[in-house]
């Protein structure tokens, strides 16, 4: 039986500060250490040393039992994300991070999409306008035919689907699994998905190099249980908004960190994104539908 959720909006806000902060800790770990490393293995050691994080939980999870319908989702969620992952992981390597954060927030529009496709939703003349504005945001951020588009942008493209369909998957585990649960199986299927893939391209880590990851793996695994919490604790409607510091904080660190300025297209494309993906958003909350995710709902 799916367990109701409650509505707590003061914690859900503070649990998403939380998840965002932890979020652009992971991405600037990233950028700064995963230069030397193929991305399917950087992902890889990142998942490999989550998974130590989490043998505490190993008890419960052994103990754990669950209907053959949630043992397919949490298998199909793994396979999408391990392929939203190294993609990630990429692109993290080859475009500023601002763009990176800028085309992250399209997830919920794609949630949007496939809950239409994949799970009957009315698509409405509004959020149809709302998804176009959405991708119009992208445009503006790529500018085709006025500057090269390069292949982490369309790795980021990538990305944002198959985080989007990780969404759709977790969204009724985590009504019916506690958040250790739906994180320690995340852990664990997107490692063994990742194996093979870092095997094909592996190179020795240093000691320096197996550091940041596990960094990469302490912070992302806090942010996956945070945001897990903020899912449980208060609808979209509450926390939506708090997500979009993270755009504030990824132009400033892009800045002040990696030599990054600020790209004025680049902010005016991720205020369009953001402007949309907050009226599908509110659009939903008043239907009292709430399948669009908090943005970004990317995982890394």
């Amino acid at each position: 039986m799916d367990r109701a959720a409650p509505s707590r909006p003061a914690q859900g806000i503070l649990w998403m500060v939380a998840t965002g902060a932890l979020f652009i800790a992971v991405t600037a770990v990233v950028k700064h250490a995963a230069q030397d490393l193929p991305a399917a293995e950087a992902a890889f050691l990142r998942y490999l040393l989550g998974i130590f994080l989490l043998l505490p939980l190993g008890r419960s999870l052994i103990g754990a039992r669950m209907p053959a319908r949630d043992v397919a989702l949490f298998a199909g969620r793994g396979v999408a994300h391990t392929l939203a992952v190294i993609l990630w992981f990429y692109a993290m390597t080859q475009i500023p991070i601002a763009e990176v954060t800028a085309m992250n927030y399209l997830n919920p529009v794609y949630v949007t999409l496939g809950a239409a496709l994949f799970l009957g939703e009315r698509l409405a003349l509004p959020r149809i306008m709302a998804v176009v504005m959405a991708l119009l945001g992208v445009v503006v951020i790529l500018r085709p035919g006025f500057r090269e588009v390069e292949t982490g942008h369309v790795a980021m493209l990538a990305t944002a689907v198959l985080f989007g369909v990780s969404y759709l998957m977790a969204k009724p585990l985590s009504g019916r699994h506690s958040a250790q649960m739906v994180v320690a199986m995340l852990s664990i299927w997107v490692t063994l998905g990742l194996a093979p893939f870092a095997i094909a391209v592996w190179v020795t880590p240093s000691i320096a190099d197996l550091g940041w990851m596990l960094l990469v793996a302490i912070f992302a695994t806090a942010g996956h249980y945070t945001m897990t919490r903020a899912f449980e604790a208060a609808p979209v409607s509450v926390t939506q908004p708090v997500t979009f510091l993270q755009m504030v904080w990824a132009v400033l660190l892009g800045w002040a960190l990696f030599n990054e300025p600020p790209d004025g297209f680049v902010i005016f494309g991720a205020a369009i994104i953001i402007a949309s993906v907050s009226f599908i958003a509110w659009r939903e909350a008043r239907l009292k539908r709430q399948v669009t995710p908090p943005s970004p709902a990317a995982k890394y």
